[in-house]
C-alpha cells in the first residue's frame, strides 16, 4: 500500500506541473499579445477608439435647424444650425515636448489656444487624448493637419451653432453635451426635441401639436426644421430697448414682448440678463436659462385693472360712466387699502379710475360684480392656468388666496396684488381686451417639417361691445393723463396702463420696503390692433413709478413698429389730443 502511494504521489505531481506549465504559457501569450496591442499598435487602437467615438457623437447630435422668417423680405434667417468642424488633441506619447513653444506657436498662428490649457496638457505624461479645443473651424483644423506634428491630431465634429449670438436666447435654448446623448435644454431646442432629431421616430410630436400624417407636409421643407414666428428686426430692437432699460433703471431681471392680439402670434421675446447659447456653459447662475415670460410668477400690480374694470361692464353692473366717491381709502375688516399716492379725490368715474389708477376704483368694480363673478372672469381671462404655449417649463399662476373667501383677498387683487400670474397668462388676458373679447393661445412656431401652425381660439371671455368699450378707456389713459402724454402718437388710437406692484417677501407675510416691479402694456391701433407690446422690469434702481421707467421704452417701440410696418394712421391726426370716438 505504501508503494503504490508513493507512485500515485509521484503523477499528481507530475500532473500539477504540467498544468503549470501550461498555465504559464497562456498567460504569457496573453502578455505578449497585450504588449503588442498596447505598445506596438497602441496609436493605431486609440485613433479607431477616438474615431468611433466621435461616429457617435455625430450621430447623437444631428438635428435640423431653426429659422426667423424675415416679414417684409420673406427670407428665412438662420438662428440655429449645425456647423462642421473638428476636435483638436494631444497625444502626449508622440508629442516631442522639447519642441513645446515652437509647437505651440505653430498651432497658435492658425488657431487661438490657451496656453494654459496648452501647459496642463503637456504636463501629463503619457496621456494620450487630451483635448486642446473643442471646436475648431474645418479649414483651420485642415491647415493643422498639414503641419503633420507627431502628436497633435484632429478629429471631425458637428456641433450646434447659433449665428445670431444671444440674439432670442430664451426662445432658442440651447443642445447640451453634458451627457452622452446630446440634447436640447430649455427653449424650442428642448421643446421640439423629437422633431429636430433626424433619428426621431416617423410619429412625431410638434410641441403642442401631434402631427400623424405625412400627406400634410410640404415637401420643400425638411421635416426636422423649424421656422419660429420671431421677426428678427423687431427682436433685435425690443434687445437694444431692453439693454437700454438695464443700463438706465439697474433692475434685477426683465422682459420685453411683441405678440398679435388677434392671433396669439409671438412676433419678439427677450429677457434679461441673457446669454449666450453658444457659450452656455460660461454661466454660472443656471436661473438665466429661465424664460421669465412662461417659468416664473409674479404679482404685477395695476395693468390687472382694466380686467376687473371689463368684467364689471361685461355683467352690466357698472358702465364707463359709473361714479363712485373716492375718499383715499377703503377699509374692509381690520384692512385699510389706500391708493398709490394715499390722496382722495371725491367723484370719479369708471374711465378716471383707469386715468388715475385708482386702488379703491377697482376695489369697488370688484365689489359691483360680487366675489364669485370675478374670481370666474379671472379663470376665464386665462388666469391661474397653463396658457399652453409652445415653450418648455410654462407653469401656472397662483390665485390660491381667493380660495379663502375673505374679501380682503379679492379686494387686493381687484388691482393686482396678492395673486401672482406668469407674464404670458397676463398678457393674453390683456390681449382678449382689445381683440373682441377672444382668449387666443400664444404661439412662437410658424411650422414645423413644412406643417403650418393656426392660430387658436380658446374661449369668448367678453363681449365684444365690452372689448370695445374698454379699448376705449384705454385710449382715454394715453391720450389724457398716462406719463403726460408721452405716449400719444399723432394719427394712432393706443391703448395702455402701466403697473407699479409692491414685491412680497419670501416666506413671510408682507411685502418689501422700497421694492417694485413695473409693468406697462399697450396695443395699436388700439380699435383694430395689429400689436400688443408688454414691458416689465423687477427692482429698477432710482424711480418709483413704471409711468416714468417704461413709458420712453414703449413709445419708441410703437414708432418703431408704425414706421417699420408701415400701418396707417386710424384717426385724423387733430384727434391725437382727443378721445377716440
Amino acid at each position: 500500500m505504501l508503494r503504490g502511494g508513493k507512485q500515485t504521489s509521484s503523477f499528481i505531481n507530475k500532473r500539477i506541473a504540467w498544468v503549470t506549465v501550461l498555465i504559464f504559457c497562456a498567460t504569457a501569450a496573453i502578455a505578449a499579445r497585450l504588449f503588442f496591442l498596447q505598445v506596438f499598435n497602441h496609436s493605431y487602437y486609440i485613433e479607431l477608439a477616438m474615431r468611433q467615438q466621435e461616429q457617435d457623437t455625430q450621430k447623437d447630435i444631428d438635428r435640423g435647424s431653426i429659422f426667423f422668417r424675415e416679414d417684409k423680405a420673406g427670407a428665412l434667417i438662420t438662428a440655429a444650425t449645425m456647423q462642421t468642424g473638428y476636435v483638436l488633441y494631444l497625444n502626449m506619447k508622440f508629442l516631442d515636448i522639447s519642441r513645446a513653444d515652437e509647437i505651440y506657436n505653430s498651432i497658435n498662428s492658425i488657431t487661438s489656444i490657451d496656453r494654459g490649457v496648452f501647459e496642463s496638457i503637456i504636463s501629463k505624461k503619457d496621456d494620450p487624448y487630451e483635448i486642446l479645443k473643442a471646436k475648431t473651424s474645418s479649414d483651420e483644423g485642415n491647415k493643422i493637419s498639414l503641419l503633420n506634428i507627431p502628436g497633435v491630431g484632429i478629429l471631425e465634429r458637428k456641433w450646434r451653432f447659433y449665428p445670431v449670438g444671444s440674439l432670442s436666447s430664451h426662445v432658442l435654448g440651447f443642445v447640451s453635451r453634458a451627457t452622452d446623448d446630446s440634447v436640447g435644454q430649455y427653449g424650442i431646442e428642448k421643446q421640439y426635441e423629437s422633431v429636430m432629431r433626424r433619428n426621431a421616430d416617423k410619429k412625431t410630436e410638434y410641441g403642442v401639436f401631434s402631427i400623424l400624417s405625412s400627406s400634410l407636409r410640404n415637401s420643400e421643407t425638411p421635416i426636422h426644421d423649424i421656422i419660429l414666428s420671431i421677426e428678427p428686426a423687431i427682436q433685435r430692437a425690443i434687445e437694444e430697448e431692453l439693454g437700454k432699460l438695464q443700463d438706465l433703471w439697474k433692475p434685477m431681471q426683465g422682459g420685453i414682448m411683441v405678440i398679435e392680439p388677434r392671433t396669439g402670434r409671438i412676433r419678439a421675446l427677450a429677457a434679461a440678463p441673457t446669454f449666450n447659447p453658444n457659450e452656455y456653459y460660461k454661466e454660472k447662475n443656471f436661473n438665466v436659462f429661465l424664460n421669465p415670460f412662461v417659468e416664473k410668477i409674479f404679482e404685477l400690480g395695476s395693468v390687472f385693472k382694466p380686467l376687473t374694470i371689463a368684467a364689471a361692464i361685461d355683467r352690466n353692473v357698472l358702465t364707463p360712466e359709473t361714479t363712485y366717491v373716492d375718499k383715499g381709502e377703503i377699509r374692509i375688516g381690520s384692512a385699510v387699502i389706500k391708493n398709490f399716492d394715499d390722496k382722495a379725490r371725491g367723484t370719479r368715474t369708471m374711465t378716471q379710475v383707469l386715468e388715475e389708477s385708482l386702488n379703491t376704483g377697482a376695489v369697488f368694480a370688484m365689489q359691483r360684480l360680487g366675489k364669485d363673478a370675478f374670481h370666474d372672469y379671472l379663470k376665464n381671462y386665462g388666469l391661474g392656468e397653463k396658457s399652453g404655449i409652445d415653450l418648455p417649463g410654462e407653469v401656472s399662476g397662483d390665485l390660491r388666496n381667493l380660495d379663502s373667501g375673505r374679501e380682503i383677498e379679492f379686494a387686493t387683487a381687484s388691482f393686482g396684488q396678492g395673486i401672482a400670474v406668469t407674464p404670458i397668462e397676463l398678457i393674453m388676458a390683456l390681449s382678449s381686451l382689445g381683440n373682441g373679447g377672444i382668449l387666443m393661445q400664444p404661439f412662437i412656431v410658424d411650422s414645423a417639417g413644412g406643417i403650418k401652425f393656426e392660430p387658436k381660439k380658446i374661449r369668448q371671455v367678453i363681449k365684444p361691445e365690452t372689448s370695445r368699450a374698454i379699448t376705449k378707456m384705454l385710449v382715454d389713459v394715453v391720450d389724457h393723463t398716462l406719463a403726460g402724454g408721452k405716449a400719444k402718437r399723432s394719427g394712432y388710437s393706443i391703448a395702455a396702463k402701466t403697473g407699479t406692484a409692491q414685491i412680497p417677501r419670501k416666506n413671510v407675510k408682507g411685502y418689501e420696503e422700497g421694492a417694485y416691479m413695473h409693468s406697462f402694456f399697450g396695443y395699436f391701433p388700439a380699435f383694430d390692433p395689429k400689436f400688443l407690446i408688454f414691458i416689465f422690469i423687477e427692482r429698477p434702481q432710482g424711480v418709483r413709478y413704471a409711468s416714468e421707467s417704461l413709458t420712453n421704452s414703449f413709445s419708441s417701440l410703437s414708432d418703431f413698429l408704425i414706421n417699420y410696418y408701415r400701418i396707417f394712421p386710424d384717426r385724423e391726426p387733430k384727434l391725437a389730443d382727443k378721445t377716440a370716438q
